[in-house]
């Protein structure tokens, strides 16, 4: 069986015994290694809560976090990120698709976070949609290592990324059948800079699409990318696999 890693799922609720329930089945799905992605105090409590019930397991995939505050948080009170093991700062970073309007906020609670990161010298988990100029400017004035998750930009910014040594993750939605300019940038993207994620629980790949993801769920994004790229599934996964220890893991 391949070996597969989630590079980025959010539990919603903190409630163990639905997170055991979620880990059991990616387990049996080939999923060895999930990333659990913060962002606000509740999502950074539920990564936690992840990682806490997969410790020591043998029918559960190994849990790493990531935790921080997304662009969401601007204007909110924020506590203090929980200490714990982390293998990434995030997720962080730009929308302004829904939230154009933050635009200032969020630049300045990026850097910040960018900042915090670099403090703790942990790779980054970013988000950027409709934000291609002032995420790129950002990240390379930051001088930040990581990847950009659930990529959804241009062949154009996914080289550009590249070329400050960031990592491209592409999730469920290069399965659906309206997004070509996803499976375009997924073509650009050198074999050692790409991870595969679930984003969890949104964006269902196909043909799971209109239910709840989880990290199962990986394996249908990693045959639709690897069927796009022309190689075998087993591959495929062992190349992301790779990568992600590379960017996640402790030395």
């Amino acid at each position: 069986m391949m070996r597969l890693f989630d590079t980025h799922c959010h539990f919603q609720s903190a409630d163990p015994v639905l997170i055991s329930e979620k880990l059991q089945r990616a387990r049996a799905a080939g999923v060895e290694r999930i990333l659990a992605v913060g962002g606000s105090p509740d999502l950074n409590e539920a990564a936690i809560t992840a990682m806490q019930v997969a410790e020591g397991v043998y029918d559960m995939p190994d849990v790493l976090c990531a935790l921080g505050y997304d662009r969401d948080q601007t204007g909110k009170p924020r506590q203090p990120v929980p200490e714990c093991a982390m293998s990434a700062w995030g997720e962080i970073g730009l929308d302004y698709h829904y939230s154009a309007d933050t635009r200032t906020e969020q630049i300045a609670l990026f850097e910040e976070q960018l900042d915090e990161a670099r403090r703790r010298g942990l790779p980054v988990v970013v988000h950027s949609r409709e934000a291609e100029d002032d995420t790129f400017s950002i990240l390379r004035a930051s001088g930040a290592r990581g990847v950009v998750h659930c990529f959804t930009g241009t062949p154009g910014f996914a080289e550009r990324l590249l070329g400050l040594g960031f990592f491209i993750s592409i999730a469920g939605v290069v399965t659906f059948r309206s997004a070509g300019y996803v499976r375009d940038a997924a073509l650009v993207v050198p074999d050692d800079r790409l991870l595969i994620e679930t984003d969890s629980p949104y964006l269902a790949p196909e043909p799971m699409r209109g239910g709840e993801n989880e990290p199962a769920y990986i394996v249908h994004t990693c045959d639709f990318l690897a069927k796009l790229r022309g190689v075998a599934s087993e591959e495929l996964a062992e190349r992301t696999f790779l990568n992600a220890m590379a960017l996640f893991s402790p030395a």
